[in-house]
């Protein structure tokens, strides 16, 4: 019988980057490269490891813009486009390697991938892979769980309660719709708690949530356990904390794992390395370089000379590193079971496109690691946060400390000199749609007028998308910084001028139309729901009008 547990957790997330009038957007290709890269290879591996029936339990957040451009027609029509491309390009390169042995081999390694996430993707699944996912939890390997709706920060959201709380109720009701049935966790955006978030929670029908180490170790009062087993906040929400040493062992740009030299180099890639003209028909339109995915070579140091890749030495660290994990997680349960009277859960959260996009092993490593699991001890076992608490009942009550897990633990990435205009405008923003609900609400509530519910609901998800904690963060990083200008004036100047027409009792049907098919998501939130302080739903209510919906 095992004697501790390990949580691994892979959170799924983009910003919602649908441009209806522009398919050469690169921000799309963010999706794009996501699908190829770690969603397909994930679907693959859960797939492979069902089959030979070796138990396992994941847990994903899967973020409601993800899902919703998953399953958007569109956008899975202009994903087959490029993946046609990939798989042209890759046939070129067999021509191109031809006299290169070793290259050669590592362009027909991508050829047979790129034909195979084709397969996946087209015809297995049908273009949905949100559906692959979703047969994975039915069948009981892993647990999805939701987030906000468009990822909004809640520390400073919450400034505007009742945007905190659109935020989190949105996001429940998205997941119920998608996957059909009341979600029990929730990842909070950047990990980012503050006091009161957990009320939210309570009454969208969330049973845990996740906070980055000092969220817990800096809990009143003090955690018993420390960050191996769940607090219980006043509400009555758990929250689990994140464990250091699992994070620094992948994470690190020192000592994590997917630096090491026999690892794919990520930065090196064969669009910004052929002629020009070879290239053009398969980068942006206008000739500007990018990354197709066709990457020869590995990480083999700090310099910029690189030797070839080679798939037999990365598979084999990937495995080494694996067993290391496990290993460190076995010494860490065998001493914490011990000193604890309840068995240790180790709880490993990651962003889920660190695995196959970043860390092109990443997968592979996974499922190693699931493999030596089953297999090779019995110390450690795998579960989903629903389990640990099925399984413990009763546990410390305690109120986390603010905290995410960004730099510096606390808020400082998301506010900063870089991005700090953008919450004078959100706030205030915010305090808008509360005066449109506080005008027209009882309107809203008890009439058909069918336009001024349009109006609303297109009102709130142009707020919601301005409210996404990408934008800030993008700001922040310097990478794309005129893109999340962008977004955010562009979603913001979109709700002033609904604000403005029905604050003067008109309305411009054909902008409102306009706005509806460009920013289609959430196309059944009803925000009366939300910003009518009266009309709240519970999560009951929630989930019967998802399954009324499909």
């Amino acid at each position: 019988m095992a004697k501790g547990y390990l949580t691994l957790v892979l959170h799924a997330h983009l910003p919602f980057v649908r441009h209806l009038d522009r398919p050469d957007r690169l921000e799309e290709r963010w999706l794009f490269e996501a699908i190829t890269e770690t969603y397909i290879p994930l679907i693959n591996m859960f797939e492979h490891l069902a089959q030979e029936r070796i138990p396992f339990r994941m847990t994903m957040s899967m973020t409601p813009p993800l899902v919703q451009m998953l399953k958007d027609p569109l956008l899975q029509e202009r994903y087959l486009h490029h993946l046609d491309k990939l798989i042209e390009l890759s046939e070129r390169e067999l021509d191109y390697t031809g006299s290169q042995p070793h290259y050669h081999g590592l362009a027909l390694m991508y050829y047979r991938r790129f034909r195979e996430s084709r397969e996946i993707f087209a015809e297995r699944y049908h273009c949905d892979i949100v559906q692959a996912f979703k047969e994975f939890q039915e069948a009981g390997l892993i647990e999805i769980i939701t987030c906000a709706a468009t990822h909004g920060f809640l520390p400073i959201l919450n400034v505007q309660p009742r945007t905190a709380e659109a935020q989190i109720h949105v996001g429940v009701e998205a997941y119920a719709k998608a996957f059909g049935r009341q979600p029990n966790g929730i990842w909070l955006p950047e990990c980012g708690y503050t006091a009161g978030v957990d009320e939210y929670l309570k009454d969208a029908g969330i049973k845990y949530f996740f906070t980055d180490t000092h969220g817990i170790t800096h809990a009143d009062p003090v955690p018993l356990y420390n960050v191996y087993a769940p607090l219980v906040c006043p509400s009555g929400v758990a929250c689990f904390g994140r464990d250091e040493e699992t994070s620094k062992q992948v994470w690190s740009s020192k000592e994590g794992y997917p630096g090491d030299p026999d690892y794919r180099e990520y930065y090196k890639d064969i669009g910004w390395e052929r002629d020009m003209e070879y290239i053009r028909p398969y980068i942006h339109p206008e000739g500007i370089r990018v990354n197709t995915g066709l990457k020869y070579w590995r990480i083999t140091g700090s310099s910029e000379y690189k030797e070839a890749y080679r798939p037999d030495w990365a598979q084999h660290k990937a495995a080494l590193h694996a067993g290391h994990f496990l290993d460190n997680r076995i010494r860490q349960i065998e001493y914490l079971s011990t000193v604890m009277d309840r068995k240790p859960i180790v709880v490993a959260p990651y962003d889920a496109e660190l695995y196959g996009h970043w860390w092109y092993e990443g997968p592979m490593f996974i499922d190693f690691l699931i493999r030596k699991i089953a297999f090779d001890q019995d110390i450690v076992e795998m579960v989903t946060p629903s389990d640990y608490l099925e399984e413990y009942r009763v546990n410390q009550m305690s109120l986390p400390a603010e905290s995410t897990w960004g730099a510096q633990g606390y808020n400082a990435y998301w506010l900063n000199d870089t991005n700090d205009w953008v919450y004078r405008h959100l706030h205030q923003a915010a305090r808008c749609m509360n005066e449109l609900c506080d005008k027209y609400g009882h309107v809203y509530l008890d009439e058909e007028d069918q336009w001024l519910k349009r109006a609303l609901n297109q009102a709130a998800r142009e707020l919601l998308l301005a409210e996404s904690s990408d934008w800030p963060f993008i700001m922040r990083t310097g990478t794309m910084v005129e893109y999340a200008h962008e977004r955010v004036h562009q979603h913001l100047a979109s709700f002033m001028q609904l604000y403005n027409d029905l604050m003067k009792g008109q309305l411009n049907t054909a902008l409102l139309e306009k706005l509806e098919t460009e920013n289609n998501i959430f196309a059944d939130m009803d925000c009366g729901k939300y910003y009518l302080e009266e009309h709240v739903p519970v999560a009951e209510d929630i989930i019967t009008d998802a399954r009324a919906r499909q």
